[in-house]
């Protein structure tokens, strides 16, 4: 378990680094790195200069922490993110949420790429997450409660802020682009899905499947943050249709789809009270 030591460690660390105020937290997935380019004034510490970060592994996930501003807007951006399937623990992959909560970041939008079972979706689009199925072996919270960080058993009835997901749709609108709506369902991977393993996470309720986010957003929800997560559409698992794929692949499609991300972010960014 993360040790409030370990955290107020990190944090002070950062403090010393960053002249941080009162940030609106980003994680960027794979291939969506390049929004970071879109940070204004940047000062960027990589994480292994800071004590207790964890390291990314994965091609696609820079490990770089980025703070400046987006149009005014002031940011923390996490330019690479950490998995459950590096071998890390929930509590290791759920550390940077609560470094960012004691930076003061009240709202946090997730971003990732993911596997379309929903056969309205193309690859390229974009899914706004209004709910989640956490199919992982297990979850951020599980063991002592900190209750410095948040209740033992914490409401998740609305994962992603419902007026989030309202002021997504409105900037996807803004940009003359249709963002569907709908679940996430989130593995453990690293291998990528059997056409059955499809069929079932798609009839259980799931419109997207990936190998992230999930934990991010139950320790976020844990410290009383307010989430809202964007996924590209990057491959396809359609029941009949199931392609073959690549993470190469997958970084190519997420790459294609920046702008449009960058753009919706921009503008959402805008409309939120941080």
């Amino acid at each position: 378990m993360n040790s409030l030591d370990q955290i107020k460690e990190t944090v002070s660390f950062i403090k010393g680094k960053l002249n941080v105020n009162k940030p609106v937290g980003i994680i960027l997935g794979t291939g969506l790195g390049d929004l970071a380019n879109e940070v204004n004034e940047p000062r960027v510490l990589s994480y292994s200069s800071i004590p207790n970060f964890p390291q990314s592994t994965v091609d696609g996930h820079d490990g770089k922490l980025i703070h400046g501003f987006i149009d005014g807007v002031e940011v923390l951006a996490m330019k690479g993110r950490f998995h459950f399937y590096e071998g890390y623990t929930m509590e290791q992959v759920a550390f940077p949420i609560r470094v960012m909560h004691f930076l003061n970041v009240k709202n946090l939008i997730l971003s990732n790429a993911s596997g379309g079972m929903n056969p309205a979706y193309k690859v390229g689009e974009i899914m706004i997450l209004n709910d989640h199925i956490n199919l992982m072996p297990t979850n951020p919270l599980i063991g002592p409660n900190m209750d410095a960080l948040g209740p033992r058993f914490p409401d998740m009835s609305e994962a992603y802020d419902k007026t989030y997901v309202k002021l997504l749709v409105a900037c996807g609108d803004e940009i003359g682009e249709k963002l569907h709506q709908g679940v996430y369902a989130a593995v453990s991977g690293p291998c990528f899905e059997t056409p059955a393993e499809y069929r079932y996470i798609r009839r259980i309720g799931a419109d997207v499947v990936g190998m992230s986010t999930v934990p991010e957003n139950i320790a976020a929800k844990h410290l009383g943050m307010r989430v809202a997560a964007l996924s590209v559409i990057t491959d396809l698992g359609i029941e009949g249709n199931v392609e073959t794929v690549s993470h190469e692949e997958v970084q190519a499609a997420a790459r294609a789809a920046e702008p449009k991300l960058a753009g919706i972010v921009k503008k959402f960014l805008k409309k939120i009270d941080a």
